[in-house]
């Protein structure tokens, strides 16, 4: 809460007088920028708090041309996983004195558009695009906003854009590797056709540890939902309507595998004795599952901050790594096992 106003308003301007610094020293120590020494940040913010000083967000943009705002666009708030991604970038984005729009394209055209054209009228300092499909499809017009631009889990190269993501091929090997050393030799899987990148990553790790095996690749056994619960049932019902059902299937993500367990459920199978499944991602509800789900962890949290803390360094003028990739992990549960008597 702002103290009482002065008669007339004190200005960063003068705070630098008072304090003997640059303009530019006085914002960044109200921000609280890491690149402040302490010492100095502290005396500027007492003197700026002894002097009455209220910031005034639309006049501070107007002379910096900086709103201390950070764009986020995810696919649906309602996805457990991007829940995770806004609360990481958010810590790490207060902590430096920024405020977060959030946005949600739910994979729609008319959508992403919109969402675009207001990032760009709200003039955001920077992006961080958490949507594959927005960052597919509309990177061309995010980066005629001339603004750092971080991905995550995708990649696109450009003058203004970085990238924090999952290390997918060898996930996805990992986790095809996983269903072959129990005994399985059909192993589908199931992907998302809205993962652009990602799943292309994870089809050529799935495809990577069948060549390894020598197991034939079968072009029937790999299937696109849309990343959702309400993609999953018609993909694995392709599957299991083929003369040899697969006895495994890797599924792109958890809310996949999850509505995957649930449509067998609902068939009379069972799983892992008719079908083993595996997931991606390790959300908070897939070890609550029954059976508890397997899969492969990535470290959202970390890889969020990550990506807010790259993005400020961009903002700040510094150096920071273009492409970052972090490794995930096999999480051994219950729903994966040797392939059971039904398939002799």
């Amino acid at each position: 809460m702002c103290s009482p106003p002065l008669p007339r308003a004190v200005s960063i301007k003068e705070i630098a007088r008072l304090a003997q610094v640059s303009h530019s020293t006085v914002s960044r120590a109200l921000r609280h920028s890491p690149l402040v020494n302490p010492k100095t940040a502290e005396r500027i913010r007492r003197i700026a708090e002894e002097s009455g000083y209220c910031p005034s967000g639309p006049a501070r943009s107007l002379v910096t041309r900086h709103t201390e705002t950070i764009g986020v666009i995810v696919t649906s708030i309602a996805d457990p996983l991007h829940a995770e991604v806004v609360g990481g970038i958010e810590e790490a984005a207060n902590e430096h004195g920024f405020s977060v729009f959030l946005a949600n394209s739910n994979a729609d055209p008319e959508r992403e558009f919109h969402v675009v054209r207001s990032f760009q009228q709200h003039r955001v300092d920077g992006l961080i695009v958490a949507a594959p499909r927005v960052g597919a499809l509309h990177m061309a017009a995010l980066s005629r906003m001339r603004i750092p631009i971080v991905l995550v889990n995708n990649q696109h190269p450009s003058e203004f854009v970085h990238s924090v993501a999952i290390a997918n091929v060898d996930a996805a090997r990992q986790a095809t590797r996983h269903l072959i050393a129990l005994g399985h030799r059909r192993i589908a899987s199931l992907g998302n056709r809205f993962g652009y990148q990602s799943d292309t990553e994870r089809f050529a790790g799935y495809r990577q540890a069948l060549a390894e095996a020598d197991l034939p690749f079968e072009p029937d056994l790999v299937v696109h939902g849309d990343g959702t619960p309400g993609g999953a049932p018609a993909a694995m019902a392709r599957l299991l309507g083929l003369a040899a059902p697969p006895t495994a299937v890797f599924c792109y993500n958890d809310m996949t595998a999850l509505a995957v367990l649930r449509h067998l459920r609902c068939l009379g199978l069972r799983v892992p004795e008719d079908v083993s499944l595996i997931g991606f991602d390790d959300l908070f509800l897939a070890e609550y599952t029954d059976p508890p789900l397997t899969t492969m962890r990535q470290p959202m949290w970390q890889m969020d901050r990550a990506a807010a803390r790259m993005l400020l360094d961009l903002l700040e003028g510094n150096a920071a790594v273009e492409n970052v990739q972090m490794p995930a992990e096999l999480i051994l549960r219950q729903s994966t096992a040797p392939p059971g008597s039904s398939h002799g």
